[in-house]
């Protein structure tokens, strides 16, 4: 299991649920040329505008493959 011992030692069960979500994100981000940091500060500025009730295919725009112009790419 990828990262087991990486959130072994975290403070709370909500912690160790987080901290894979977190780096999933960040392995894919990677994994499709763009900048963490970037998609994820991106993720979290435009994701809370999509408000409470909105239909599942609105995520896809979110998916780092489809954000490969506004987000800057790996260096």
């Amino acid at each position: 299991m990828i990262g087991r011992k990486n959130w072994l030692f975290n403070q709370t069960p909500r912690g160790a649920n987080a901290c894979p979500l977190l780096y999933s994100l960040v392995q894919t981000a990677v994994a499709n040329n763009l900048e963490p940091f970037d998609y994820l500060k991106y993720l979290l500025t435009a994701l809370p505008k999509l408000g409470r009730h909105y239909k599942p295919e609105a995520l896809d725009q979110f998916l780092p493959w489809n954000l490969t112009e506004k987000i800057k790419p790996l260096k």
